[in-house]
């Protein structure tokens, strides 16, 4: 079971993804629609080669830039990555206020080109604690890119699914007692609506980097049904190529959403 799931530890230097991706044989029925990623092992990553966890995370800023490049090369709909979540808020003041300031330098930085190759990006998770300079910039990440058609990038900053579920049903409960819907009203495509992602399709596969083998609070709401991808690879080493096996991984398995296949 684990070997369907649990990707070989990566020792591949990184590559150009337009060419290490060319060789993709996979027709787009083939493809996830939308593929999560907890970016998790930078500061491992760091700690192995003697830096700091600070260069750990600039590093994972790096593979990020090439895995959504790599991800709309793919065709894939919809990029979802855990940057910051709602705990996060516990580590080291200096550390928090380093990856905030590396989220600030990296819109600041790449949104222009996310721009040019029709990446459209959005943010989820809630805002209520950034600075209204990081507010403004997300802010205007958001409206740059708003009418591009590749692949949606949302980034999940201030992120805990619980939160999120707990917020969506707040809403809910609101228009019920203002009388815009009845309890009876909601359900699945109504809730999922309610949600930070709305819009945007279930998690079909869902990745986590270096090691650990959990969901940490991400889209669980989302991910019912989705596919996991898990490697011993830390995010800074997590390339174009891997992100191409997990999902030729992905396309070999069979889907069943609670149901048997015709052979079963």
């Amino acid at each position: 079971m684990w070997k369907r799931i649990f990707g070989k530890k990566n020792d591949t230097p990184d590559i150009d993804s337009d060419h290490s991706l060319s060789n993709l044989a996979l027709d787009r029925a083939s493809l996830p629609r939308h593929v999560a990623i907890v970016m998790d092992g930078n500061g491992r990553w760091a700690e192995g080669k003697g830096k700091s966890r600070s260069a750990g995370h600039e590093a994972g800023a790096r593979t990020l830039k090439r895995i959504v490049r790599a991800a709309s090369h793919i065709g894939i709909e919809v990029l979802t990555v855990y940057a910051f979540s709602t705990e996060n808020w516990k580590r080291p003041h200096r550390e928090v206020d380093f990856l905030l300031n590396l989220f600030d330098s990296f819109l600041e930085k790449e949104i222009t080109e996310m721009h040019e190759q029709n990446v459209r990006m959005s943010f989820i998770g809630r805002r209520d604690r950034f600075s209204d300079r990081f507010l403004a910039r997300m802010e205007d990440a958001e409206q740059r890119t708003a009418h591009n058609t590749g692949v949606h990038f949302n980034l999940a900053a201030n992120y805990g699914s619980q939160d999120e579920i707990v917020r969506a049903v707040r809403k809910l409960a609101t228009r019920a007692a203002e009388g815009e819907l009845c309890p009876e009203e909601i359900d699945e495509a109504l809730f999922s609506n309610a949600l930070d992602t709305a819009g945007d399709p279930p998690v079909d596969l869902f990745i986590r980097t270096s090691g650990d083998l959990r969901l940490s609070n991400f889209l669980l709401w989302q991910s019912a049904y989705a596919e996991l991808y898990f490697t011993e690879t830390h995010w800074p080493d997590f390339t174009p190529e891997e992100l191409k096996r997990a999902i030729e991984d992905f396309a070999g398995r069979s889907r069943r959403f609670g149901g048997l296949t015709t052979e079963e």
